[in-house]
């Protein structure tokens, strides 16, 4: 079964930078940021006052008005990426193949939205006031359980939640689901939304957010000098996964095939990666052994590059240690200069990235690079995008807790 070929026939993407695939991808060629003043709440008082907020999103497109109250806004999300995806997948689940047919969609916090509305309702109103759906709106898993049952998958069905690494994953989960011939499709990815004042507060706290308030736009800068914290974002990145036979009979559209994924841990520190990302290399090794590949055939890697001061330097100094001399000729790129840090969806929309740019042949740029870091000297496609042509990539996350995870795409071709 391991022979198996596991291969990307559908994407949906709801970030930042608009609702729905295709306007997501055009901005993003377009070096066009997505982050603006938070209007979600009152962030006056607070150390950072900018986000990436979704602009366009009309829940009502994608949910009916008597499911949504079930649903925190992350799962709103989630469902409506999927519904993108497989619709832009041609897949259609049945009777016949439902137990065929599974989800795996992750999430690095949940819902928060819902547990601090009701809180307040709690102390304002009493316990009788809580919504029966408080629970069930709330859990991670449920976006995966939501999307199964809207889509009648009877397969395997799972959540990740493993901070800012579980898009990637989820993606990566679901690749060895279909590997095992445990599936033969799975609907995959991540999603997020909690831009609300309690996890806005808590990262501030942190001192890990930008405060660069008076200009949202140049706020997430990835491996500049400049840099001063990461950027919140929110949205979703939900991809169909398939075994390549069953897609081939089907006539389905194929944007890129999957074939390795690496996962590892730092057992170090609680959000600080260890020096010289000595976890993050282990693991881009882990997923080019599971590619059985050389690291001289990668060409491009969507970086995690979340434009935090040591967060960019290390994960700069895991590329290098892995690739040597070969880190100098191929293209590094940081999307979250535009879209800003999606968490537990990061790793869904830029695995989506990752397949649409071996697809179309281009590289979306890492915008705001005006003043390079010395420490950061790779070529990261500075402020315009490359048009390339992309045989293989690879898409890193890391997350808090000193979780990685490293998925390769390769271009498809039928040998």
């Amino acid at each position: 079964m391991n022979k198996r070929r596991v291969v990307v026939t559908g994407v949906g993407l709801i970030t930042p930078l608009g609702t729905g695939t295709e306007k997501s991808w055009e901005n993003l060629l377009d070096g066009r940021s997505g982050i603006r003043k938070i209007t979600q709440f009152d962030a006056t008082h607070f150390p950072c006052q900018v986000a990436g907020e979704v602009p366009d999103f009309e829940i009502n497109q994608f949910i009916e008005i008597k499911e949504q109250k079930k649903m925190d806004r992350f799962i709103h999300f989630a469902f409506a990426a999927a519904k993108m995806a497989v619709e832009d997948s041609g897949l259609k689940i049945t009777k016949d193949n439902a137990d065929r047919i599974g989800v795996v969609v992750g999430s690095g916090i949940g819902g928060l939205s819902a547990i601090e509305h009701y809180h307040t309702v709690l102390l304002e109103k009493g316990p009788k006031r809580i919504s029966p759906f408080f629970i069930p709106m709330l859990i991670i898993n449920l976006a995966a359980g939501q999307i199964s049952i809207h889509f009648g998958a009877k397969g395997p069905n799972s959540a990740v939640a493993t901070a800012c690494a579980s898009g990637t994953h989820s993606i990566g989960d679901a690749f060895k689901i279909i590997k095992r011939g445990e599936a033969d499709a799975m609907i995959s990815g991540g999603t997020e939304a909690v831009i609300t004042p309690l996890a806005v507060g808590g990262f501030s706290s942190m001192k890990a957010l930008s405060t660069r308030n008076n200009e949202p736009e140049k706020a997430s800068r990835p491996f500049d000098r400049d840099r001063d914290g990461f950027v919140m974002g929110e949205g979703a990145g939900i991809m169909v996964l398939e075994d390549m036979e069953h897609a081939l009979s089907r006539g389905a559209k194929i944007y890129a095939e999957i074939t390795g994924y690496g996962m590892t841990g730092d057992a170090y520190h609680i959000t600080s990666p260890p020096p010289e990302g000595e976890g993050a290399a282990r693991c881009m090794r882990a997923s080019l052994k599971d590619a059985n590949i050389h690291p001289e055939e990668i060409e491009y890697i969507n970086a995690h590059g979340t434009s935090t001061k040591y967060g960019d330097e290390l994960e700069t100094q895991a590329i290098k240690s892995v690739f040597g001399k070969h880190a100098y000729k191929f293209a590094v790129s940081s999307t979250k200069s535009m879209t800003g840090h999606l968490l537990g969806a990061a790793g869904g929309v830029e695995g989506v990235i990752c397949a649409l740019s071996i697809f179309n042949k281009i590289i979306p740029p890492t915008i705001n690079l005006e003043n390079p870091d010395p420490e950061c000297d790779l070529d990261y496609v500075p402020n315009k995008a490359r048009a390339m042509d992309i045989n293989m990539a690879m898409s890193n996350s890391f997350g808090f807790g000193g979780t990685n995870a490293c998925i390769i795409f390769k271009r498809y071709t039928d040998s």
